[in-house]
């Protein structure tokens, strides 16, 4: 039977996507059949037309890098939330042909946050200053009451994210990577960086430290992850987030809540066991 409802994840690369096992096991618990989720290979060049060849079958998109920012021209309009960090990482396709755009990101790095329990911080450190680290800082402004303090590798970076902290509106202070250690002394760090990065930095853990958000979620755990957690702190890890931001894309695109967190963070964990 041909689906009578289409979404699917965009990127380049996108072959190790996790969104479709995701999106499937929401669509099987909530009792969606003929509602498909597949992946595509796509870049930039390519994305204008993709967009146009969707049929009225289609309800949405998950998009990943390097799409996020190239494709707010297509759209008819986007959120505030995603304007904020000139990012899109969904796309709701309405029934009278309407593209929307919105990030979840920011709300699922908030969501996964206060799953854990935290709910407010008077401070925190960010390693790292691409864009995911804009996202951090936008989930920050919804939660930290104080200074946030970035730890970056040059100066170009640095004027990056005060620049994001004056947009988002968040106080933002910069230091060198050489000195990251010290972002451990925040009741939360929240680790932007790519795998094996922050590894050398698992050593300099204090004994009680506050809460880790580490958005990487392969390879996991990552050595600073593993550290913390034997030293008793609590940990965030990137598959809370995967889970999070898709579960809000999940409702956006089905218009079902709420949408079943258990079932998809069950198997997401199942396919990277298996990988």
């Amino acid at each position: 039977m041909s689906a009578t409802r289409r979404a699917a994840v965009l990127g380049s690369p996108i072959a190790h996507s996790l969104s479709p096992v995701l999106h499937r096991a929401a669509y099987a618990e909530l009792g969606l059949e003929g509602w498909a989720y597949d992946r595509f290979e796509v870049d930039e060049a390519a994305l204008p037309g993709f967009l146009e060849k969707l049929g009225p079958e289609w309800a949405g998109l998950s998009l990943t890098m390097p799409l996020k920012r190239a494709v707010i021209p297509l759209l008819d309009e986007i959120s505030s939330t995603a304007d904020s960090v000139e990012a899109v990482n969904t796309v709701v396709l309405t029934a009278d042909g309407r593209r929307l755009g919105d990030n979840t990101d920011i709300p699922g790095m908030v969501a996964a946050l206060r799953e854990r329990g935290v709910r407010q911080v008077e401070r925190a450190s960010v390693l790292g200053a691409g864009a995911t680290a804009s996202s951090a800082l936008a989930a920050l402004s919804r939660i930290c009451t104080g200074e946030v303090t970035a730890y970056v590798r040059s100066e170009a970076r640095a004027d990056e994210m005060r620049g994001w902290g004056e947009r988002l509106g968040v106080t933002v202070r910069t230091a060198a990577w050489e000195d990251a250690a010290a972002a451990f002394e925040a009741p939360l760090t929240i680790a932007t960086t790519p795998a094996g990065t922050t590894d050398a930095l698992a050593a300099a853990v204090p004994d009680r430290p506050g809460t880790l958000f580490d958005v990487l979620y392969e390879p996991w755990p990552t050595a600073l992850a593993t550290a913390w957690a034997d030293r008793g702190g609590a940990v965030v890890g990137g598959l809370d987030l995967l889970v999070h931001q898709a579960v809000l894309q999940v409702e956006q695109m089905t218009g079902r809540t709420p949408a079943p967190l258990a079932a998809m963070r069950k198997a997401g964990e199942v396919a990277l066991a298996a990988r």
